[in-house]
């Protein structure tokens, strides 16, 4: 589906809502903003023509959704102190903006060269990423939101779903609470999967919304791993990096540098 065809649809969805709304049809991207507190996102169009394409009411749903929740996040008052209980990490790719629509800069920490973390307070149906103006204005330090959200973060429950490919197992941890791939921070579960595997442990965060285990057992293995993180980073709606990871001594490894190297021995 067009650009311009997809543009019409959100303009039919949106027409009721409190929003301001235009597009660029030079770069094909529609911009929502709020009409009393002017904060708005910008959405890229053609991106999603396959998603349009393939099935056009789950994806109509997913851009509404995030358009609606995105606005409300920028609109919504951060109060930090009494919620320390609803601060959780968040993963995104390092190309991922550093700055609030109004130039605050976001509270991050490195994490790899593909990803970055960053901090998110939990409104229920969706969250607003804090900002160091935030802190300030409440007088909270990074290391209070890291400690709040890494502590918040190892409290949440999961279930792990196990598949096994030509000799190597997968688990997965899917649990669309919008924290899987923030998972990946949790140093006491990747040593609890490093301890169970029997080859070589990989992790991949292809996007938001799920965590991927690998017992890579034969070079074949890898092949099925590249794959599949591919094809989740290009469905997911929060595509974070389709790069897996190899684990070794609480260190992450990009696979493919270390794609030859045989399976340890444990």
């Amino acid at each position: 589906m067009k650009p311009i065809a997809i543009k019409r649809l959100l303009d039919e969805e949106l027409k009721n809502d409190p929003f301001i709304t235009s597009y660029d049809r030079e770069k094909e991207v529609y911009r929502i903003v709020d009409k009393e507190t002017k904060k708005g996102i910008t959405v890229s169009l053609s991106p999603l023509s396959d998603k349009f394409k393939k099935d056009e009411k789950q994806a109509l749903d997913e851009v509404l959704h995030y358009i609606r929740e995105g606005v409300a996040a920028l609109t919504a008052k951060v109060r930090i102190k009494g919620n320390e209980s609803r601060i959780f990490p968040v993963i995104r790719p390092t190309s991922f903006t550093e700055e609030t629509a109004d130039g605050d800069r976001l509270v991050t920490k490195e994490h790899t060269a593909e990803s970055r973390v960053y901090y998110a307070l939990d409104l229920g149906k969706t969250y607003v990423l804090m900002s160091e103006a935030h802190l300030a204005e409440e007088g909270v330090t990074e290391k209070h939101v890291e400690e709040a959200a890494l502590f918040n973060l190892r409290s949440l429950k999961h279930t792990v779903k196990t598949d096994m490919v030509a000799g190597n197992t997968f688990y997965f941890i899917n649990t669309n609470d919008g924290y899987d791939a923030s998972r990946i921070l949790n140093d006491s579960l990747l040593r609890e999967m490093d301890e169970k595997t029997e080859g070589q442990l990989t992790v991949s965060i292809p996007h938001q919304d799920v965590l991927i285990f690998g017992d890579m057992r034969n070079e074949r293995g890898y092949d099925v791993l590249a794959q599949m993180a591919f094809s989740f980073y290009a469905k997911g709606t929060s595509p974070i990096t389709a790069l897996p990871f190899m684990y070794d001594d609480g260190e992450l490894e990009p696979v493919f540098i270390l794609a030859q190297r045989k399976p340890k021995d444990k």
